[in-house]
């Protein structure tokens, strides 16, 4: 870390320069004695991208911001609040604390922290801002928190956030990943209560639970209907017949909706009805459509499919509570006579369960993108290719 970064006069600038080129500041000359552009340009650009993701980064005074891929890779504030919900007992490890947000949180929801981080300059930094976040009781290691399991008894939950290896495969493996999750499971396990495994949403839901076992449930959030993260929560002294998948999906700070099943019940589930597109349609949030819960939902949102494989849903009654984005139909096209009957030439085009991308059908119907109307090009339980013309509900 370079205190002088500290310096009153270089944090104003830093505060005061959040929207200025920083392309154009690095030709310059050193503004501030202590400090390279090189580095104030760095921390210029490290604060901007807090700005959304992390507000109390961003807004606080004296927080010294590291490299821009510590910011990408750490959990917003907005998920890492929800998750400091999930940890059990009083005592937690955050095996691969990087910025820092996550082991912040847990603290905040009244654990006592260890956090771990093989970077001693992020640690220190991370050490810092945690001073400045008032967040006393977090204790800071510099060092592999395997190391550091193997030395301490027992914590009441494990936390670890592993990362895919530079040279790792295609398909998204645990296995594949640092600190080596299945390697330490056995570990982990006789060391805890309880075990939350944070994955990217890449990874497949099977493949996980292959590789794990016994899971008690996996969390997946979205925000503003983008799959941010799956939270793979292992309980060590409960066992389950079955997991739970539980979907959150926040529209704010604040709120969020929440779908939870039993997965072994989404899989025997087949009592699944079908429908020509009615007075309402939906179309399930990322979360949803991360859990696979494509037939459950037509039961529990008393909706109906319009196809097997469109992951579209319809009804005659609006379902307010629905997890996703909700339209009101005006009209269905058959995409035979598309061509005859469409009125509306810019509109938000949406292809699902469609022989076209939207690319191919905005070039090839002349559409252009913009305006309140959507146009959904699908096909229904018949087979029959259609265009819905609808409008999305603002809630």
């Amino acid at each position: 870390m370079n205190k002088n970064i500290l310096n009153p006069d270089i944090q104003n600038f830093i505060r005061q320069n959040t929207d200025t080129d920083i392309n154009r500041m690095l030709l310059g000359k050193q503004m501030f004695e202590g400090i390279n552009t090189k580095e104030l340009t760095e921390q210029i650009d490290s604060r901007k991208r807090c700005e959304k993701k992390l507000p109390l980064w961003f807004d606080t005074p004296l927080i010294y911001y590291p490299p821009k891929i510590s910011v990408e890779q750490s959990s917003s504030e907005i998920t890492a609040q929800f998750k400091a919900t999930l940890a059990k007992g009083k005592t937690l490890i955050d095996l691969t604390g990087g910025l820092g947000v996550d082991s912040y949180y847990f603290e905040k929801h009244g654990l006592e922290v260890t956090h771990c981080e093989t970077d001693r300059e992020l640690s220190n930094i991370s050490k810092h801002n945690s001073k400045i976040l008032s967040a006393p009781n977090i204790q800071f290691y510099a060092g592999d928190g395997l190391n550091r399991m193997v030395k301490d008894s027992f914590y009441d939950t494990i936390y670890a956030d592993p990362s895919r290896r530079v040279n790792s495969q295609k398909v998204f493996k645990l296995r594949d990943c640092r600190p080596d999750i299945m390697e330490n499971l056995h570990l982990f396990k006789s060391r805890s209560l309880r075990i939350i495994i944070k994955t990217s949403p890449l990874l497949d839901i099977q493949a996980g639970l292959s590789e794990l076992g016994q899971v008690n449930q996996i969390y997946i959030l979205s925000v503003k209907n983008d799959c941010k993260e799956l939270l793979w929560v292992i309980d060590t002294q409960e066992k389950s017949a079955d997991t739970e998948i539980v979907c959150i999906t926040f529209s704010n700070n604040t709120e969020f909706k929440k779908y939870k099943f039993i997965l072994a019940e989404e899989r025997s589930f087949t009592f699944t009805q079908f429908s020509k597109p009615l007075n309402y349609l939906y179309e399930p949030d990322a979360a949803l459509m991360k859990s696979g819960a494509f037939k459950l939902i037509t039961r529990d949102y008393q909706v109906f499919k319009l196809h097997p494989n469109s992951h579209l849903y319809t009804s005659n009654e609006f379902r307010n509570d629905f997890m996703g984005r909700k339209f009101l139909v005006f009209k269905i096209i058959p995409y035979k006579n598309f061509s005859k009957e469409n009125k509306v030439k810019n509109a938000n085009i949406i292809s699902r369960n469609f022989p076209l991308n939207t690319a191919k059908i905005k070039d090839k119907h002349k559409l252009k993108d913009g305006g309140d109307d959507f146009l959904i090009f699908t096909t229904d339980y018949l087979g029959v290719m259609i265009v819905i013309h609808c409008k999305k509900i603002a809630l």
